[in-house]
């Protein structure tokens, strides 16, 4: 649960304006990205009189974990890292924070040797505003002679304590506007449950958004005070209905495969036109708190490698039909294995795509540039482009490679590479077609994005060996069910104590969807039977 709220209530709707508390969603990738930080301490040296350049350095790579979602990371490098991870993942995740920015100023050095760090944390709320505070961060040597963050709650912010926390309320009646689907039928959180924290932040009601975050007693949930007000107003009218590009068939379907086919797991799904990118469908469950569905940070595990494809079929650097060796095992700093530490000796790529083979594709990452995966997903995919979609969205993130550990963990889509389900269908729907579209949810979605096209002979090569994959590989699931499909699994890593998310996109038609079932294990067991139930009840593609 939320360090910002223990319980959710059930959402309500009446006539009257009513507060609705934002609570935590449960341990999954949070809405959260960026690492903006600058520190304002110069090139201190060891002996010399400053703080130790070393804490500082540890103190900007904490924010920088923090603000990317990356929350396992930066419990790590405090002195509590069990509660520091659930703390900052259920701190942003429970107030609906998006893409914090977190800037730290000037070092200090206490009489004891502590060194503290400011920081200005600017944490934009889903659908109403940024809410701006400053902390600060203590660092203390450890016996190893290294830096740790010496955790506290008041770090996170001043407020946070033992008996205090935050609550994130939404004015519902003054959020919520009237909203059609694609041909113009009413939609509602009512009819289509993924759709309730969805419809608020379309911002089409005559006042907008409004809300605020208070700050409750633990034991009692009294309020004690309140951090911060949102309000917003609109030149809109209230009674007229925002188009959006849902289609309510699909957005039925694909609600009922993820709560029945899910397995009782967290999970989202969005599925998306490849002609346009107008979203059909977003599905999340539980269906009420956060959207992981396009705010979700995940590593897209091996669905990421038709973006690795890609790259390697742009530059020549490896055909369908050349044998690429797929062993159990592969070391790069670490070792690295295969699901089920399954082995395909003197395996063809394409055999290697199909039966997505770690091993196979991290050996190959020396055809490639460090920055190469980055460039291709953004010049031809518009992964880390900033998206207007019409709503609050996480746009996806490809850092450069810090190693060689970490560039072959990006090959395989894990590592510090970032992705949701909206992202992933996006880049199926750009590589089967040629042509990214941003993904939209309302009409008059602005789009800034600049791509080019991929090659016509690298989308034969991508759809060729996704639907090889659905014949012949991971996503045999589909087999049977009828159309020109093609799919491709993934498993991506979450922590040593934490089952692996199960990861599919599949293209049917005019139509990409993507699904992650969290804890899922692998992506053909779990979110593959999701995808299924929904290509299965909704056999046409919209007109």
């Amino acid at each position: 649960m939320s360090d910002s709220e223990h319980t959710k209530p059930h959402r309500r709707r009446t006539p009257r304006v009513v507060l609705r508390s934002a609570v935590a969603a449960s341990a999954v990738a949070a809405v959260v990205a960026g690492g903006a930080y600058a520190v304002g301490v110069g090139p201190f040296a060891r002996g010399t009189e400053g703080p130790d350049p070393t804490a500082v350095t540890e103190a900007r790579a904490f924010l920088a974990d923090w603000a990317a979602g990356r929350f396992p990371n930066a419990a790590g490098r405090t002195t509590s890292p069990g509660q520091a991870r659930d703390v900052l993942r259920n701190f942003t995740t429970g107030l609906d924070i998006a893409r914090p920015t977190l800037t730290a100023s000037v070092a200090t050095t206490s009489d004891d040797g502590t060194v503290t760090v400011p920081f200005t944390a600017k944490m934009p709320v889903t659908g109403l505003g940024t809410w701006t505070y400053r902390s600060e961060l203590p660092l203390r040597r450890q016996d190893d002679g290294g830096w740790k963050v010496s955790w506290t709650l008041s770090l996170v912010h001043p407020h946070l304590s033992a008996t205090a926390k935050f609550r994130l309320e939404r004015d519902e009646a003054a959020g919520v506007p009237k909203v059609t689907d694609r041909t113009g039928a009413p939609l509602s959180g009512a009819t289509h449950p993924s759709l309730g924290p969805v419809l608020p932040l379309l911002d089409a009601a005559g006042s907008g958004p409004r809300g605020a975050i208070r700050l409750v007693d633990r034991a009692t949930g009294e309020v004690k005070g309140t951090e911060t007000t949102f309000a917003h107003k609109t030149d809109r009218s209230a009674d007229r209905p925002v188009a959006t590009t849902i289609d309510a068939a699909w957005q039925s379907a694909a609600e009922k495969a993820v709560a029945s086919k899910a397995g009782g797991k967290d999970a989202a799904l969005v599925a998306l036109r490849i002609d346009n990118g107008d979203i059909l469908a977003v599905a999340n469950s539980p269906a009420s708190g956060f959207n992981r569905a396009v705010s979700g940070t995940y590593a897209p595990g091996s669905t990421w490698k038709i973006i690795t494809s890609s790259a390697l079929l742009l530059k020549n650097a490896v055909k369908p039909g050349d044998v690429v060796d797929c062993p159990k095992y592969l070391t790069v700093g670490k070792r690295f294995q295969n699901v089920e530490t399954s082995e395909h000796r003197n395996a063809t790529f394409l055999k290697d795509f199909t039966e997505s083979c770690n091993t196979a594709f991290i050996s190959l990452r020396g055809r490639l540039g460090d920055r190469e995966l980055g460039d291709v997903a953004g010049r031809y995919f518009g992964v880390g482009q900033e998206w207007h979609i019409g709503i609050p969205s996480y746009d996806g993130s490809v850092p450069t490679p810090r190693d060689q550990t970490e560039k072959a963990a990006s090959m395989i889509g894990q590592g510090r590479v970032q992705a949701n389900p909206m992202i992933m269908a996006s880049v199926t729907a750009t590589a089967v077609s040629g042509t990214f579209h941003q993904p939209r949810i309302t009409h008059d979605a602005e789009d800034t994005t600049k791509t080019t096209p991929l090659p016509r002979d690298v989308v034969k090569q991508l759809r060729d060996m996704m639907h090889a994959t659905v014949t012949d590989g991971t996503a045999r699931i589909l087999n049977d069910l009828p159309g020109d499909i093609g799919a491709k699994t993934g498993t991506a890593e979450v922590s040593e104590d934490t089952p692996n998310n199960g990861w599919f996109v599949a293209h049917r038609g005019n139509v990409a969807i993507a699904c992650v079932v969290e804890k899922g294990v692998t992506g053909g067991s779990s979110a593959g039977p999701v995808v299924r139930s929904l290509l299965a009840a909704v056999p046409d593609d919209p007109s």
